[in-house]
């Protein structure tokens, strides 16, 4: 197991470092959630007694950085008290500070910005299905594994099953294995909104007055002898709402293609 001490993290970052970034992110950060637009915060009473590590925060997708900022903006009210709310910024000057988050790593890797935000927190991982916009078929890096294993070890970790910020793509085995192997809390997080408000980056705003919404769900109930992967992946999936049931607008367009079916049998009879 990996070890932490009191000034660095697990990966050697000091941490006076990552409380300077996540200050800085968190004050340039505020007014895109507490002022542009509202950030609706619900469920943080859920993550009040939770361990200091070995937690994993599964969640849907739809900014590159918009999505983590809020969580770096709940989870630092939260370690000072603060529940469903982040109208205080004074909780940055607090922040909490082994929090870390998976992503891709030719994201992370473009342009001083990313690199800024990887410093906070980013637990790198190449996609093993595309690649720079093409599609590929790469083994996964177990070197990475390890690196997620390590943060799970000292902190908290938020993932993103999907690994897109496409709605209802479908999620990744990586994830379930991961949890089915080491074992964590498991706290889904379902966003919305994020999408409608912010650019696809996260960096802009594209939208003012939106109220984008991050609700924090009580951890999942699973059985790790006997629930397999496919089974605990399912959960996961279900939990941030992005199997096809929640799909309205597939519902709909399946509706309206079985009314036109049956009109045109209907007109043709």
């Amino acid at each position: 197991m990996a070890k932490k001490n009191i000034f660095t993290d697990s990966f050697g970052t000091p941490y006076f470092l990552k409380r300077l970034i996540i200050f800085i992110l968190g004050i340039v950060s505020y007014r895109r959630f507490n002022g542009f637009n509202k950030l609706i915060i619900t469920g943080t009473e859920n993550l009040v007694d939770l361990p200091d590590s070995n937690v994993l925060f599964v969640s849907n997708h739809q900014t590159y950085f918009a999505d983590v900022a809020a969580m770096f903006h709940a989870f630092c009210a939260v370690n000072n008290g603060y529940l469903n709310t982040i109208k205080n910024p004074i909780y940055l000057l607090n922040p909490r500070v082994d929090f870390y988050y998976v992503a891709a790593e030719e994201t992370m890797n473009k342009g001083i910005l990313p690199k800024i935000f990887k410093m906070a927190g980013a637990v790198t991982v190449k996609r093993t299905w595309r690649a720079e916009g093409q599609n590929v078929n790469r083994m996964v890096d177990m070197g990475e594994v390890d690196n997620i294993m390590k943060a799970l070890d000292n902190g908290w970790v938020a993932t993103f099953p999907q690994g897109t910020t496409a709605a209802f793509a479908q999620g990744r085995r990586g994830t379930a294995k991961l949890v089915k192997n080491q074992r964590p809390i498991v706290i889904p997080i379902k966003i919305n909104g994020f999408r409608r408000a912010f650019d696809k980056k996260g960096l802009r705003v594209k939208v003012t007055g939106v109220k984008p919404t991050m609700e924090f769900k009580k951890p999942l109930d699973i059985d790790y002898d006997k629930e397999n992967a496919n089974e605990i992946l399912f959960k996961i999936m279900k939990a941030i709402e992005q199997t096809e049931d929640f799909n309205l607008l597939h519902t709909y367009d399946k509706e309206l293609k079985e009314q036109k079916e049956k009109q045109t049998e209907e007109n043709n009879s």
